[in-house]
């Protein structure tokens, strides 16, 4: 059962680590999404660390050989794999995960619906902060919750707010760079209770409360942990908080 296997977890004082593998380096941004994440799940000691695609000697040429990189280069006992659905069906990335990894450790598959950058839209003050620009005015243009899913052109959106809420004009436009701005928009935003109307991230939390981490790549975590007082809180630890991605 996974309550017996956070329990033992708990009382062995491990820190459970999890590894991101994403499709590409702007994909970093789900890190602090998982954090929430993983915070509403579980108070306990967690990690969670992102496999660079850059970090590679000699990148993967596909996902399996990604996943078993992934897990030599950052050690771990649960992944978190992310597969744009790209406007698919969602279920053929979950296949193609499933046959990919061959790891020997087991899975949450992270699959937006069209892009990750649909997930960012949602908080407008953390949107113009991470535009430079927190007390702008502007018209941004955001699309209300029921359409984040549909978007053609999430990553477009999402750009076009950026450069709307930044305000710059000719070559200090030019200079401005939504992709470095969607970053820093991922690290402000301390609340994706939004996202839970949001199917792919609602399949998200549900396979994450129920996975079972692998028994390889424990951390000792050297703080002792009281079972009895953490135990009806504790479904699985998986990342660690951090104090901005804490539940309130």
């Amino acid at each position: 059962m996974v309550v017996a296997s956070v329990l033992r977890i708990l009382a062995q004082g491990m820190t459970l680590r999890a590894t991101l593998v994403t499709d590409g380096a702007s994909d970093v941004v789900l890190v602090p999404i998982l954090q929430w994440l993983m915070s509403q799940v579980t108070p306990e000691a967690f990690e969670i660390q992102w496999a660079d695609p850059r970090a590679f000697r000699e990148p993967p040429r596909t996902l399996d050989e990604k996943l078993a990189a992934a897990i030599q280069q950052y050690p771990c006992r649960l992944l978190f794999v992310h597969r744009d659905a790209e406007g698919q069906d969602p279920r053929l990335r979950y296949d193609q995960i499933e046959t990919a990894n061959r790891t020997g450790h087991n899975h949450v598959c992270v699959v937006p619906v069209k892009m990750q950058e649909a997930w960012l839209l949602h908080d407008e003050a953390a949107l113009r902060e991470a535009a430079g620009r927190p007390a702008g005015t502007e018209d941004l243009d955001l699309p209300p919750a029921h359409r984040w899913e549909r978007l053609p052109d999430p990553k477009g959106v999402l750009h076009q707010a950026l450069r709307t809420a930044n305000g710059a004009r000719g070559r200090r436009a030019k200079s401005f760079r939504p992709g470095r701005a969607a970053h820093r928009l991922a690290d402000l935003i301390t609340d994706w209770t939004p996202l839970r109307d949001l199917g792919a991230f609602a399949q998200l939390e549900a396979d994450t409360r129920t996975v079972q981490p692998s028994e390889a790549g424990r951390v000792p975590e050297p703080q002792a942990v009281d079972v009895a007082r953490d135990a009806p809180h504790a479904e699985l630890a998986v990342g660690r908080a951090q104090a901005r991605g804490e539940s309130t």
